[in-house]
């Protein structure tokens, strides 16, 4: 397996094929089945966002080693309208789309590091790393 993997994403089709890849990223780690359902949520999250806010974008996951910690790191990443207020998009509940507004914070949760950058009519980049405790 290589060490990272992009996934175009344009479709229903591309999140089931990017919750599959990290899922295997995931597998090849030992991640126990829990944890890959946690990582494949996250990921599930990010991806619905980047269809229904910017209607295609990219996801790339990645093998990642930290001293003796390895992990599996997913960046997903559009060029859609961004965000205009961050803090709120951040905060359970909110959202613009009328959803339950549980997908960033949600995959904030899930995951052992997240970041978020957003510009204005620029689009959005999601980072986010689950380490193999």
């Amino acid at each position: 397996m290589s060490d990272e993997l992009s996934v175009p994403v344009r479709s229903e089709a591309d999140l089931v094929t990017a919750r599959q890849r990290g899922r295997e990223i995931a597998s090849a780690l030992h991640f126990s089945s829990s944890e890959q359902t946690l990582i494949a949520t996250a990921i599930s999250e990010v991806t619905r966002n980047i269809l229904s806010y910017a209607g295609s974008g990219e996801l790339k996951l990645s093998l990642v080693q930290q001293g003796r910690k390895m992990g599996v790191s997913i960046t997903a990443r559009d060029n859609g309208p961004g965000i205009a207020d961050l803090f709120s998009a951040m905060q359970d509940g909110y959202s613009t789309s009328g959803s339950l507004g549980l997908g960033l914070p949600g995959s904030k949760r899930l995951m052992d590091e997240f970041g978020i950058v957003s510009e204005v009519g620029k689009g959005t980049t999601v980072t986010m790393t689950k380490w193999k405790l």
